[in-house]
């Protein structure tokens, strides 16, 4: 069942509008993670997700709007400075460096904990190597949480796309993030995979918060305990799965009219 709000705002986007041109992606949205709970992000095509995603990722500036972390305000975000504030992210994409292996590719999520520098690594240094091995042993345990430990060696090129996902997920979960940003985990994946995810992401609770965008209903309503709608780039729900759902902007906006008439998803 979904968690009660507890303690204080982790992450918050306050009042933010993008606009590209003439074009306004997203108009005045709000949006709120607490933590211990999962932030659901619903919308139908165009709603701007996309870009309010990005916008928490740092990939794109708010034309106007505040965010802030842990109270305090982050100013410009960057990519870059997400590891270091807590944050982690998934693509869509999946975005995985063809030319490493699995393992080395969710080393990469943990390379935030390496305590030796550039010159210890070019000559091989013992506190390079001790690092080295504390990277692998996370990325191991992470991959072993999401079921690809066995993929260790492998490419990531030479995998189906859904065990893609799933390194990728351990990748995010390897720098042991405060809070960690899903954009479409469940695209690509079949029925029981998505079943298997929303359980997943679920017991993630108890060590980070989860900012979840997809377009999958039945999981973001199983999954979040609060979840914001948004239609032509302005919010037009937010509350519980069971606020939202009744909502009648969120049937026009998202289900259509089949489901207004009881033969959509519920």
């Amino acid at each position: 069942m979904p968690s009660t709000r507890p303690g204080s705002p982790l992450f918050e986007i306050t009042g933010v509008t993008v606009r590209f041109g003439g074009l306004t992606a997203v108009d005045d949205v709000s949006l709120t993670a607490f933590p211990a709970e999962v932030h659901g992000v619903i919308g139908p095509n165009g709603a701007g997700k996309t870009t309010l995603f990005n916008v928490c990722c740092g990939f794109v500036r708010p034309s106007s709007g505040r965010l802030s972390w842990r109270g305090d305000d982050v100013g410009e975000l960057r990519p870059h400075r997400l590891a270091g504030m807590g944050i982690a992210r998934t693509l869509q994409s999946v975005d995985l460096f063809r030319g490493l292996t699995v393992v080395e590719n969710v080393m990469v999520g943990a390379d935030r904990f390496r305590r030796s520098g550039f010159l210890s690594s070019l000559f091989a240094l013992p506190r390079s190597a001790a690092d080295e091995r504390r990277l692998r042993e996370a990325a191991m345990a992470a991959m072993a949480e999401t079921g690809v430990a066995g993929y260790a060696d492998r490419l990531p090129g030479s995998l189906p796309y859904p065990v893609q996902k799933r390194v990728a997920l351990a990748r995010a979960l390897a720098a042991e993030p405060d809070l960690l940003l899903l954009d479409e985990p469940a695209s690509g994946l079949g029925h029981d995979e998505i079943l298997e995810l929303g359980e997943f992401v679920r017991t993630l609770t108890t060590r980070t918060s989860v900012i979840l965008v997809d377009h999958h209903m039945d999981l973001v309503m199983s999954v979040c305990d609060r979840i914001t709608v948004l239609d032509f780039g302005r919010t037009v729900a937010a509350g519980s799965p069971e606020e939202v759902r009744d909502t009648p902007a969120v049937i026009d906006a998202y289900l259509g009219e089949e489901a207004r008439r009881g033969g959509g998803d519920d």
